[in-house]
């Protein structure tokens, strides 16, 4: 009797070390949508004189304007100073912008969607560790991402954790996969160019490109160590193209 008992023990056992990553990621995406529609619905920006089909710029209101037009400023000076200050992302920058001053909460400037890797994560601003346990984190001293030429916003993330995927799975990107950032203000579409693994110390890949609008996804590689970055750089593109949303 004994013996089957510890079987059972056994058999029960493994399937809760197999089943527990997959529930607390699912738990953990659902609570990011939820999230991620509290945000959209909080920070409206349609344009109340447009027709339906109708292209219009956003209106803001405006402390969000003020926002933004802070932020562009932020992105400038970045190109401006040739990002002199920028480390390596997993030094924990301090953030340099309080977004709670414009009614945004939790430190959440918007979300993105990776549809190859089936992953919608939240950005926060500045790479902390608090930050990196809860989405992907906005590199201090890299642009903003609300896009625009002569920009490059990095964001990082873990390559997934007891409770969350995150960037697990960044290698099955491939040149063309799409990549969506929802700011406050717009939606933005990118596609991957290139991937590279680089050395920590290694900031030059993550500069500023003069005339191109990039977003830059970085995490430790390989999976479960530290030695090194891999690194997936993403273009904006201009043509609209369906977009459907990860539930």
């Amino acid at each position: 009797m004994l013996p089957l008992v510890l079987g059972l023990a056994l058999i029960l056992l493994g399937a809760a070390v197999y089943l527990l990553p997959k529930v607390t990621n699912a738990l953990y995406e659902h609570r990011v949508q939820n999230q991620k529609e509290t945000f959209l619905a909080e920070n409206p920006v349609a344009n109340p004189n447009g027709e339906a089909g109708e292209e219009t710029e956003p209106v803001l209101s405006p402390v969000l304007q003020e926002l933004y037009d802070c932020l562009q400023k932020e992105n400038e000076r970045l190109f401006k100073n040739h990002q002199d200050r920028l480390t390596d992302p997993f030094a924990y920058e301090q953030v340099a912008v309080d977004l709670s001053r414009y009614g945004l909460r939790d430190n959440i400037i918007g979300y993105i969607t990776i549809e190859k890797m089936n992953v919608v994560l939240p950005i926060l601003l500045g790479a902390t560790v608090d930050n990196m346990r809860v989405g992907a984190v906005h590199l201090t001293e890299t642009s903003y991402p609300i896009g625009g030429k002569n920009t490059n916003c990095v964001l990082a993330a873990h390559r997934g954790a007891s409770t969350q995927d995150m960037f697990r799975n960044i290698e099955v990107l491939e040149e063309g996969d799409r990549v969506i950032i929802e700011n406050f203000k717009e939606e933005l579409v990118y596609e991957v160019k290139e991937t590279m693994v680089i050395d920590p110390s290694d900031v030059s890949s993550l500069l500023i490109q003069e005339g191109r609008d990039l977003v830059t996804l970085i995490t430790c590689h390989p999976l479960g160590r530290n030695d090194h970055r891999y690194v997936v750089f993403c273009e904006r593109v201009t043509e609209e193209k369906p977009y459907t949303d990860i539930q």
